[in-house]
């Protein structure tokens, strides 16, 4: 599949990508053979092979969420630099 100078100036305006002449020509080529080797994938026989997400073994290893107690408010501020009504208090970011 070969591709247009103007269709490889889109995707260069797109990744906002400043590109020579010279360049824009060698994109077009390697961008085409790219495409050309996708092509060539589309024709292997993947009908055997069931539909996947993820290739490996691996499980999820985090834990499940469960409700737990919080730490009471006077122990989170206990160490806060400057506190006013239970909150932490922060300077002005205007």
């Amino acid at each position: 599949m070969a591709l247009t100078i103007a269709e490889v100036e889109h995707v260069a305006h797109l990744a906002r990508l400043r590109l020579s002449a010279d360049e824009l020509e060698k994109l077009q080529h390697e961008l085409s053979h790219i495409l050309d080797y996708i092509d060539m994938l589309k024709e292997v026989d993947v009908s055997s092979v069931a539909p996947t997400a993820q290739v490996t073994d691996l499980a999820n290893v985090m834990r499940d969420d469960e409700v737990r107690p919080s730490l009471p408010r006077e122990a989170v501020l206990a160490n806060a630099p400057d506190q006013r009504d239970g909150m932490f208090r922060v300077k002005d970011i205007f």
